[in-house]
């Protein structure tokens, strides 16, 4: 793992997680938590966000407001590192019909990213956003 986390870990088993993924991989794993963690303290209407376990994927919650749907950061069968949100919700297609052919989408569940580089935050942080408040009226 990193020497110094931007946001350190409240849970062990969460931490346990993100050691347990490969070294190339858990520099994508821990960009998109960051990424997570940074959108959140953006976003007063979604609340302090949990993060646990969920499928064995680190999962990030918003239980005070419920504002918004689980949004998880797991690895595809490919070893890649993905974000993964409810199938039955549309946060998945609405981030691919807002920037189409711009990443790599898994059905209505994933964004994948194959190396950090593939991250481009000013694009998933609208991803992220609609995640944390996708049961809120104004979304």
């Amino acid at each position: 793992m990193t020497d110094t986390l931007l946001h350190p870990f409240g849970n062990v088993t969460v931490a346990r997680a993100f050691a347990a993924f490969p070294d190339e991989a858990q520099k994508t794993a821990f960009a998109l938590r960051d990424l997570i963690f940074d959108v959140a303290g953006q976003t007063p209407q979604a609340g302090p966000i949990e993060e646990t376990l969920r499928w064995g994927q680190p999962a990030y919650l918003t239980p005070q407001t419920k504002s918004g749907s689980t949004l998880r950061i797991g690895l595809m069968k490919t070893g890649e590192v993905a974000i993964f949100a409810h199938c039955a919700t549309t946060i998945i297609s609405t981030y691919a019909a807002t920037f189409p052919d711009m990443d790599r989408i898994e059905g209505n569940r994933a964004v994948v990213f194959p190396r950090v580089d593939d991250i481009v935050p000013e694009r998933l942080r609208l991803l992220i956003r609609h995640g944390l408040t996708y049961h809120l009226a104004d979304n």
